[in-house]
């Protein structure tokens, strides 16, 4: 069964070189151990998902630029994700503010090919 995802979730981005974390603002209405429920909105870069060190594909063109400055040598560049659609499938029963709340079974994908997920749900709740 998915555990129910809190701020503080540690993320990963298969394009990405570090991990990430997640932030849910203190807005949600529900809390788990005193710690923000995140939804499937809960996606915006920079507010509630940190870059992942350096970005390794070159999808990005910041990448494929540097990439070929460096005569085909991959030169990674910082991490700015961009995620167009929200965290996908979320909790099929539970949710919050009239959206599914965010399972550790969630994925989002960047705009960069990169695919996130959830490695520490930050929470043992769980949920359908």
């Amino acid at each position: 069964m998915p555990k129910l995802v809190v701020s503080g979730a540690k993320l990963q981005c298969s394009e990405g070189t570090a991990p990430s974390t997640l932030t849910v603002l203190p807005a949600s209405p529900a809390d788990t151990s005193e710690m923000p429920v995140a939804t499937v909105l809960d996606n915006k870069p920079m507010v509630n998902v940190a870059p992942f060190g350096m970005c390794k594909t070159q999808a990005n063109p910041q990448v494929a630029a540097a990439t070929a400055a460096a005569q085909g040598v991959l030169a990674p560049q910082p991490c700015i994700p961009v995620l167009p659609a929200p965290w996908s499938p979320g909790a099929s029963v539970v949710t919050l503010r009239m959206q599914k709340a965010l399972t550790d079974d969630s994925t989002c994908t960047c705009q960069w090919t990169g695919r996130i997920e959830v490695t520490d749900p930050a929470s043992a709740v769980d949920v359908e």
